[in-house]
């Protein structure tokens, strides 16, 4: 590969990290073209971009990004794959539903809102990750919680009783 190659690649790759608070960088050695293709399939479904990318290469752009975070160095060994996301938890969830048939991907590091999670064993963490819009959903629940019980409440009392009271209240300070 000739070294303008190499630049326009780093370039590329330093603006995707750049671009995606999230990215896992997984092993997908020993899988055939086969499957390799089947979860890259999946990986478009899900909005998620997978690129196989040579370590060396790889450190580089973290470093042009400013995102070398030191934990993530030893990862950067073997064969790598980079999955690029959005939302935290979907390559999780993506790998551990594509693992069911399969021991592959492997999760060798996962950079999520610059955080770095190390290792394989932490995929069930990763995908317990909740995303920003399930935050949202359960910030929204709690905000009307207090609302529906006032609503429950009136009605199992009766809202016509209730009614009642507050009409006779209103007339007494006249």
């Amino acid at each position: 590969m000739r070294k303008e190659d190499k630049t326009q690649l780093i370039d590329e790759l330093a603006a995707q990290l750049k671009e995606n608070p999230v990215f896992y960088l997984t092993d997908l050695e020993g899988l055939n073209v086969a499957v390799t293709n089947r979860l890259r399939r999946q990986c478009f479904d899900k909005n998620i971009t997978l690129r196989v990318v040579k370590n060396n290469l790889l450190h580089k752009a973290l470093v042009k990004a400013e995102m070398l975070d030191e934990e993530i160095t030893p990862a950067l060994k073997g064969p790598t794959a980079v999955m690029f996301s959005q939302t935290g938890n979907a390559p999780a969830r993506l790998i551990k539903n594509f693992r069911k048939n399969t021991d592959k991907p492997q999760v060798k590091a996962a950079y999520i809102e610059e955080t770095v999670y190390l290792g394989d064993d932490k995929l069930d963490t990763l995908v317990s990750i909740k995303s920003r819009e399930e935050l949202i959903a359960d910030l929204v629940a709690l905000l009307q919680s207090p609302a529906k019980n006032v609503i429950s409440g009136l009605q199992a009392a009766g809202g016509q009783k209730i009614a009642g009271l507050v009409k006779t209240l209103s007339q007494r300070e006249e």
